[in-house]
């Protein structure tokens, strides 16, 4: 008896879902792509195999696909309108980032940088933030992140949650960066041991601390200009 393998059928590593989790997008084909978003096909014939048959009429180009109308969509066997809706919206989708600039990260290479970056998120708080920058090699802005939100003259810090964003962030520079409502840039001694708590955890796992930038209004200090890292 031959029967048709639905996905679930199908080994793992060759399901689309576990195969861009397990590879990324880079790996799946065109019909294995449009299969996730579809999320099932037909009782005969799986999500792939009905991809696969949609951009074969398509002459296999996405773009003559994207400009398909519903209404031709929806005579394929097992594409309802919503499904139909769904692969225009992300052909839609592709276009648009065809015609936008990849976002430039900022060079936080300097205290003064990093300043000029974060005062604006800082100078009107009454309380203390503290914020990590995850950097690239090239001293690049993969993201930042709000750590932790605290009181008029501390804040409580988790060391693990650094380093555990450095890790899946893929940065090898860390730079930690809090404020002083008071408007006092001078380190407390809760500071100091702070500082050298976050330096031996990036010590451990290879990664650079570059520096800790203390924000007030109109101010800032910098461990790293100041020779203490």
């Amino acid at each position: 008896m031959n029967e048709k393998l639905t996905i679930a059928d199908w080994a793992e590593e060759d399901r689309p879902r576990e195969k861009l989790a397990a590879l990324g997008a880079g790996s799946l084909t065109n019909a294995e792509l449009l299969a996730i978003l579809i999320g099932s096909g037909s009782t005969k014939e799986s999500a792939v195999d009905l991809m696969k048959r949609v951009l074969g009429d398509s002459n296999n180009n996405l773009n003559t696909l994207g400009k398909m109308s519903i209404r031709q969509l929806c005579e394929y066997n097992g594409m309802g309108p919503a499904k139909a809706i769904t692969i225009l919206a992300a052909c839609e989708l592709g276009k648009r980032r065809q015609m936008e600039s990849p976002e430039e990260r900022p060079q936080l290479s300097t205290a003064t940088r990093v300043y000029n970056h974060m005062h604006p998120l800082m100078q009107d708080l009454d309380v203390e933030e503290f914020w990590v920058l995850y950097l690239n090699q090239d001293q690049r802005l993969i993201k930042k992140t709000k750590i932790a939100h605290g009181g008029i003259s501390e804040v409580t810090v988790d060391v693990r949650i650094i380093i555990r964003e450095a890790v899946l962030s893929n940065a090898t520079i860390i730079i930690v960066c809090h404020n002083h409502p008071s408007g006092s840039i001078r380190p407390s001694h809760q500071d100091d041991q702070l500082t050298q708590s976050v330096k031996k955890a990036c010590d451990v796992m290879r990664l650079r601390l570059m520096d800790h930038v203390i924000v007030a209004d109109g101010a800032y200090y910098s461990y790293n200009e100041e020779g203490r890292l």
